[in-house]
């Protein structure tokens, strides 16, 4: 932990507000020429390095994102990986410079470790998966049931609550690494495995025999998953936050990787200023006013990113559901640049 994060620390220890301290995490980055970004220790289509140590999936490119945003350069960016209960003392301690790792936003992590969330990039919700052959259809079937479950997450609690609730009892199986989770699970050692729907599909892949396993219909909570900072740094929460709405607002206006180029020449007002050709919407955020344009043609709009990691044609085949755009029935809605 270098010298610069102590007065934060301090600051968090005795109560007071980190805006006392005038952190600036942008200057920061930009000083030591990358991005630090804290990253999941391998869940497919959202954060895991390939056979080639290459870090792939739909998190880890709303890293490289915000690299380009900074940098203009998707290869200025290292991921830490880090497991559900290192993740927010790696934050805190200032080890990575944002978190992007599939986490939940809730009132006790906004309001008790000193962080905040920018945004959700995928609506998600808990689910169970289980073996074809335990012959249920449905979660409120796992009364008596043992499940496999990982520590230091929302997901304890959600199970704990939704057992209590039904009137069921289980006997939880905890773990502090997903890998484990999932090993015990592909073993036998539990009946059930819980954890958010999207992590159920990717890691139904790594199972012994994928197709022998189904996750069950129930969603039994809200798991709202986005990017998270620490609190105190606005410009550097606004350079985060904006980068996530400018993918949505691209691909609303239809402003893709293949065709940014050619819409920088569209008289369509918000697409002007999305890309830069209107306005200086840039400057004071410390990025250039073509920032968002440069996010586009490098990385692509939301939709481009869902589909390249998560989508129906991936092998985690998930439809965009929720996470379609506000005008195609979905929650996903991105703040006009104006």
């Amino acid at each position: 932990m270098t010298n610069k994060f102590l007065p934060w620390l301090v600051a968090a220890a005795l109560g007071v507000g980190a805006t006392a301290v005038q952190a600036d995490t942008l200057a920061d980055v930009k000083a030591k020429g990358f991005l630090q970004c804290g990253a999941n220790t391998g869940l497919l289509g959202f954060g895991s390095p390939d056979d080639k140590g290459e870090w792939k999936g739909f998190d880890v490119d709303f890293c490289r994102a915000i690299a380009v945003a900074v940098f203009n350069d998707p290869t200025k960016v290292k991921f830490t990986p880090l497991t559900a209960k290192e993740r927010f003392t790696a934050l805190q301690s200032g080890e990575v410079d944002v978190l992007v790792r599939n986490t939940t936003w809730t009132l006790s992590r906004d309001s008790q470790m000193g962080l905040i969330f920018a945004g959700v990039n995928y609506y998600d919700g808990q689910g169970f998966m289980v073996r074809k052959s335990l012959g249920i259809s449905s979660a409120l079937e796992l009364s008596g049931a043992s499940v496999c479950v990982q520590t230091g997450t929302t997901t304890e609690l959600n199970l704990a609550d939704y057992f209590r609730a039904n009137g069921m009892q289980f006997n939880p199986v905890v773990f502090e690494k997903s890998d484990e989770v999932v090993q015990a699970y592909d073993a036998g050692r539990c009946d059930a495995f819980t954890t958010d729907a999207s992590g159920l599909y990717a890691e139904r892949l790594k199972l012994t025999n994928p197709a022998d396993h189904m996750v069950l219909p129930e969603i039994i909570s809200k798991e709202p998953l986005g990017p998270v900072v620490r609190q105190g740094d606005d410009k550097w929460l606004n350079v985060v936050k904006w980068t996530h709405f400018v993918m949505l607002n691209a691909e609303e206006a239809g402003v893709t990787s293949a065709n940014v180029e050619e819409m920088k020449t569209s008289d369509n007002p918000d697409i002007k200023r999305l890309l830069g050709t209107e306005g200086t919407f840039g400057e004071p955020m410390g990025l250039t006013n073509d920032w968002a344009a440069n996010v586009i043609k490098t990385i692509g709009n939301y939709g481009e990113v869902f589909d390249r990691n998560v989508g129906p044609d991936t092998p985690l085949g998930i439809s965009r559901g929720l996470n379609a755009l506000w005008t195609k029935g979905g929650l996903q809605y991105g703040m006009p640049v104006r």
